[in-house]
């Protein structure tokens, strides 16, 4: 489980063990949404590129190849040769971005698929039994992410929906941790704080989620349209109620800039799509900032990506050849995008522990912050 190693101020230094390996937080999970990172990334290359937990999309496997076809496979770790831990969200993203799609109810959530208009049904039960085929490291919860801002009344009625769904969750994750052909029946559950920009419905639902001593519990419905502001005050009132002694996770955030203020701010784990999805468009992260490789005057820059970045595609290769293959739509170009930023985004947590550990996270923090966000 988790172990706080030093903190300052909010900020933490921990390690969290599970089945599949230690997590020295705080860490960065690189998202494989159909189990491998768009832009031609396999599990392998996340091995190089320093990635430590690897997550999942519940509902794109339980579409397809189908949770069941993997679970004949072997389960998510023997499927895509993956040996660190894996988290799988739960669904309930797609409560939230196939809106046009769902319907929300008691007992779950219908869904018509993005792929073929089939019509799914997925309610907490359901949810634990896919992630549980998936055999994945850590199952989230089952809930309802809300769109910022939503009326009070209603983020009230969702929010003690989804402390039903919680417990609907931690009652069947238990009785699927007994089953003799659980693939993995050391599967951890975290649970997921709700409650939209609403500093008393977030604090009151911490508050009681905490009491049923999950695993790990994340702050969900963040990063939905609410300025950064606003979600880094929704933390640091939430942060306060939750567990000190257990991960936690600020889900679908961010930027660098927002992960070093969420860091700042007492949490552990993050992930985003945005390195690899911004990677895929020329957008790359560096340590002064963001260049967009398909400008012009790349042309003929025969320098790395960024001078002394030990990831692939700046050992190997030049500016002007990778923006040569975007021009070209050759997929290598991607391939060496994504590669750069997820290198970039895991050594950037490397460099966050570093500093905790030496007691000088508040110098780096006040040294980056201003930087990493700014365009070149």
């Amino acid at each position: 489980m988790y172990k706080l190693l030093k903190q300052e101020s909010r900020a933490r230094r921990g390690e969290f063990t599970t089945v599949h390996g230690v997590v020295q937080t705080p860490a960065f999970m690189n998202v494989a949404t159909s189990a491998a990172i768009k832009g031609g990334i396999s599990s392998f290359d996340l091995e190089e590129l320093h990635c430590q937990v690897e997550l999942c999309n519940t509902y794109h496997l339980h579409i397809r190849p189908g949770d069941e076809v993997i679970r004949d496979l072997g389960g998510l770790h023997r499927f895509t040769g993956w040996k660190r831990p894996i988290l799988t969200d739960s669904g309930g993203f797609q409560v939230f971005s196939l809106a046009g799609l769902r319907k929300i109810q008691e007992e779950g959530v219908t869904f018509n698929s993005h792929v073929d208009g089939k019509r799914i049904f997925m309610g907490p039960e359901e949810s634990m039994r896919i992630q549980s085929n998936l055999a994945s490291t850590i199952a989230m919860a089952f809930d309802e992410c809300i769109e910022n801002p939503a009326p009070r009344s209603y983020v009230e009625n969702s929010v003690a929906r989804t402390t039903r769904w919680l417990r609907r969750c931690r009652a069947e994750m238990t009785r699927l941790r007994t089953l003799p052909g659980t693939l993995n029946p050391d599967q951890l559950l975290f649970g997921i704080n709700q409650g939209g920009t609403y500093d008393d419905i977030r604090v009151d639902h911490m508050k009681e989620i905490a009491q049923l001593e999950l695993d790990g519990y994340a702050i969900g419905g963040l990063a939905v349209g609410e300025p950064a502001q606003v979600m880094y005050h929704i933390i640091e009132e939430v942060e306060a109620f939750m567990p000190a002694d257990r991960p936690r996770y600020l889900m679908g955030v961010g930027t660098p800039v927002n992960i070093l203020e969420g860091v700042a701010r007492g949490l552990d784990l993050f992930d985003c799509v945005m390195p690899s999805r911004n990677a895929r468009h020329g957008h790359l992260f560096t340590w002064n900032g963001i260049i967009n490789l398909q400008n012009n005057k790349y042309l003929r820059d025969d320098t790395p990506i960024e001078e002394g970045c030990g990831c692939p595609a700046c050992q190997k290769h030049t500016k002007a050849y990778i923006r040569h293959l975007f021009r070209a739509k050759e997929m290598l170009g991607m391939r060496l995008a994504v590669m750069h930023n997820l290198w970039f985004y895991n050594t950037l947590m490397e460099k966050v522990r570093e500093a905790l550990d030496e007691g000088r996270f508040d110098a780096f923090y006040r040294e980056m912050v201003p930087v990493l966000g700014r365009r070149i």
